[in-house]
């Protein structure tokens, strides 16, 4: 049995949770999410206990994986609807800049080396703000630098937006230029030197 999925998951005062066949829906105060879990697994609830069990429906391997993994789903389902998620990125480099586009507060709009600036469109559900923070950078001390915050309840849809913003320049090893998320250790190389 797995341990991850055998623990039942606390449905907190506020949420809502429905399950039609498959399909999982939770509603809480930031935002609604769904997911239609894999068939080799059950899900009940106890509206009583405000509890979720998952059950899986045969011991075979691909069963067992599910099991934990769906029990996950729903975990981060409820949290996200309840605390929401966030990660945080900076944008380091002479010249280096982020901000949101004028017309489209959906669009962050990225300086970062290239001949011209580079968009990345936040999906639907997600929250885009950018500022300024001090951050302590390899090999310098303290530098003011642009910092990007993405926001939002779908864990999944969260992390992959600031992946997809990271991946647009991410830090260069020799100078640590580009994009990182906040706390991210670039492990830096030493440049050639003359004569060497």
């Amino acid at each position: 049995m797995s341990r991850i999925g055998k623990a039942p998951v606390a449905v907190p005062a506020g949420v809502e949770f429905k399950i039609n066949a498959r399909q999982l829906g939770v509603k809480g105060p930031k935002g609604t999410l769904k997911f239609e879990h894999h068939p080799l697994v059950t899900v009940s609830y106890d509206d009583k206990a405000r509890s979720v069990e998952v059950k899986r429906v045969s011991d075979e391997r691909l069963a067992r994986s599910v099991h934990g993994l769906t029990r996950t789903l729903i975990s981060n389902m409820i949290e996200g609807v309840t605390k929401g998620y966030e990660r945080r990125l900076v944008v380091i480099g002479l010249g280096y800049k982020a901000e949101l586009d004028k017309k489209d507060k959906r669009i962050v709009l990225l300086k970062v080396g290239y001949a011209n600036t580079v968009g990345v469109r936040a999906p639907e559900g997600v929250t885009v703000e950018i500022g300024e923070t001090s951050y302590k950078v390899e090999g310098s001390g303290e530098e003011k630098v642009a910092c990007i915050t993405v926001r939002g309840a779908d864990k999944q849809v969260v992390g992959q937006y600031a992946a997809d913003l990271r991946a647009v320049q991410p830090a260069e090893p020799y100078q640590g230029k580009g994009v990182r998320y906040f706390g991210e250790v670039v492990r830096r190389k030493e440049g050639k030197t003359k004569g060497a």
